[in-house]
């Protein structure tokens, strides 16, 4: 373990210097007159410091009376150092066979697997290709138009890079994450990248789920991994075309039809005091040409939120949402909009005789 006074360098970026001082995990290492904070884990040794039990002794030690002092011992010069010796020698990079295609994973490693609702969440960038990457990382929550950067910098060729670890408070504003990356290769040619930039969304309800925790081949752990680039193809693409929803807004608003009226003429149809509310998307709007499925999801979670809005009041009254089984997309969606937006209202599956296991009851 690296302690006050050792001389390292960093485990997953360039750099180095001295440790002037620690704080908990945090070792603050002084980089030409800079302390750089740094986690002690990603600290090498690389000289440690000197014992100064022995310099304290030499100190202390004292001559006889009857000697005489010692004669000082003038220093001889320091030989003198070129500039081509100063000069760091240049950092070898190993290529691996297939390495000039990028891949780029984004994980998440828990600290204590077994504490999902108390323990912090390590961030790692993973580079695993032959090219350097100056790259950025921010997060948003659904709700908020503009984006936070949680880390801007470079990561070498073949690295898992430590970027910051997150707690579980932390999530509500991670409802997206982007990853902006330009890779190149110094001293070299190679063949030119075309600049990515990955927005996705991050379902942070899988968290707190321990099978959700999968093992990764780039960890030791298990893991919420993102693929962001995968043999130098982005992943995950969500780039969302606003004139492709307003387009589909505009078709649903069009519908006349009884199934289709707007919320608050919904009918009470099955018994007295439920309301039901179909959130098939053929249900809402009578065309998806031109509509991504994230177009899609936003449309369903509108008309959820129109109609939750709309009976806030209606204390007692049972609101059945069918969102059909799937994969889960939307009714992971509905279930985060009641832990964050709708507090405090009871929530439950639906009846299964009646919806099987497609369909969820809020109670205001």
């Amino acid at each position: 373990m690296a302690k006050i006074g050792d001389t390292v360098r960093f485990l997953n970026s360039t750099g180095g210097g001295v440790i002037r001082r620690i704080e908990g995990n945090i070792a603050y290492v002084d980089e030409d007159g800079f302390e750089t904070p740094t986690l002690l884990r990603e600290c090498v040794v690389v000289a440690a410091a000197p014992d100064m039990s022995k310099v304290k002794q030499v100190n202390e030690f004292k001559a006889p009376a009857h000697t005489a002092p010692a004669p000082v011992a003038t220093p001889a010069p320091a030989p003198k150092v070129t500039a081509k010796e100063e000069a760091p020698a240049p950092v070898e990079i190993e290529e691996t066979p297939g390495g000039d295609k990028l891949n780029v994973v984004l994980a998440f490693e828990p600290e204590n697997l077994k504490r999902l609702n108390d323990t912090a969440f390590a961030t790692y960038l993973v580079n695993d290709s032959n090219y350097y990457l100056y790259f950025t990382y921010m997060t948003r929550a659904d709700e908020a138009r503009d984006w936070t950067l949680r880390y801007a910098g470079m990561v070498e060729p073949n690295i898992q890079l430590y970027i910051e670890d997150i707690a579980g408070t932390d999530l509500p504003s991670m409802d997206r994450v982007a990853v902006q990356c330009i890779a190149f290769k110094e001293s070299k040619e190679f063949p030119i990248k075309t600049p990515v930039s990955v927005e996705t969304r991050l379902d942070t309800t899988k968290f707190f789920k321990l099978h959700c925790f999968r093992s990764n081949p780039y960890f030791d752990k298990e893991v919420i991994a993102l693929d962001l680039v995968k043999d130098d193809m982005p992943m995950r693409r969500m780039v969302l075309d606003s004139s492709r929803i307003e387009e589909g807004i505009k078709a649903k608003k069009s519908v006349d039809r009884p199934r289709r009226q707007p919320v608050q003429k919904h009918r009470e149809s099955r018994k007295p005091g439920l309301l039901e509310v179909d959130l098939h998307i053929s249900e809402l709007i009578d065309s998806t040409a031109g509509l991504s499925p994230a177009d899609m999801l936003n449309l369903q979670i509108d008309e959820f939120r129109k109609v939750m809005d709309a009976n806030l009041k209606n204390k007692g009254l049972k609101i059945v949402f069918i969102h059909g089984k799937g994969e889960g997309v939307l009714r992971n969606a509905l279930m985060k909009e009641l832990n964050h937006r709708y507090k405090g209202h009871q929530v439950q599956d639906a009846s299964f005789r009646e919806y099987g296991f497609g369909a969820t009851q809020v109670t205001i």
